[in-house]
């Protein structure tokens, strides 16, 4: 039940806050305060529900350190995907056309943030957080990791393959920074970084979803293996092995932190994760 009345008040907000971006149809403006008004306010809410379900202080939203743990998810997700496109550039499959869209770019800055920080707060601060308590580290970051790369098999040129991706590569890699600092400030910084760099910096597709322009006019060619075909760069194979490579790194510091669960703790509901936080 706590799971279940956790995931309906923040998934209230993101559908919310998806049907009125999805309404402003890329209005620079308009997308710009929806997404940044969905941002602040989910964590609010998830805040709120967590007091209310589980009878403690939600540390993993506490403010205190927040800008400094998103300004250093954010330099990581910005540069783990600027390796993806050196890379596919130095085989000539990335090419830039010249400069992008300034109102795509401001459009697709609310966008991505409302994206990263809903999406965080759900897969990461909900379903694997309270999945982590019943089945330990290893087994959640599995499970909720698959779930979330299929749950992007519903955008418009989605595949199996790209939703696989996905799981392997961030679902592994968000779920790891969330096990190493135990908040959820680093994921949300890394996930957004790493879409609003594919669209919002480079210009190239996001999970399949058909994106405006970002600061450059970007294109991506070549074999699907490498390249990501229709879903984009994060189904490249460069993708996964850097994102693989990020969540090795994250495990590790949980372990020397010792904050990996290895089995189930039967304490009180949530005392786990507000333990690990400290």
């Amino acid at each position: 039940m706590r799971l279940l009345k956790q995931f309906l008040a923040v998934g209230l907000i993101a559908l919310i806050g998806g049907q009125a971006a999805a309404a402003a149809d890329w209005n620079p403006v308009l997308t710009l305060v929806i997404g940044l008004a969905t941002a602040v306010l989910t964590p609010a809410v998830y805040a709120w529900v967590v007091r209310r379900t589980e009878h403690r202080d939600p540390v993993e939203v506490a403010r205190k350190g927040a800008p400094a743990a998103v300004g250093r998810g954010l330099l990581i997700g910005v540069g783990m995907f600027a390796l993806v496109i050196v890379n596919l550039a130095f085989l000539g499959y990335y090419k830039v056309d010249g400069f992008g869209s300034a109102g795509g770019t401001v459009a697709l800055l609310g966008f991505m943030a409302a994206a990263a920080v809903t999406e965080e707060v759900l897969f990461r601060g909900v379903l694997f957080r309270i999945v982590e308590e019943r089945t330990g580290t290893w087994i959640a970051l599995g499970l909720t990791g698959l779930v979330f790369g299929l749950s992007h098999l519903a955008n418009a040129h989605a595949t199996l393959w790209g939703a696989l991706a996905i799981a392997i590569e961030a679902g592994g890699m968000l779920g790891g920074a969330y096990v190493a600092t135990r908040n959820l400030w680093l994921p949300i910084g890394l996930h957004f970084g790493w879409n609003f760099a594919e669209a919002g910096i480079f210009g190239t597709e996001v999970s399949g979803n058909n994106t405006p322009q970002g600061l450059l006019d970007g294109a991506v060619s070549g074999p699907a293996p490498l390249s990501g075909g229709d879903f984009g760069p994060e189904a490249s194979l460069y993708s996964v092995v850097f994102g693989v490579m990020l969540t090795i790194l994250f495990m590790w510091l949980a372990h020397r932190r010792d904050r990996v669960v290895a089995r189930r703790r039967r304490a009180g509901r949530g005392s786990e994760a507000a333990r690990l936080a400290q």
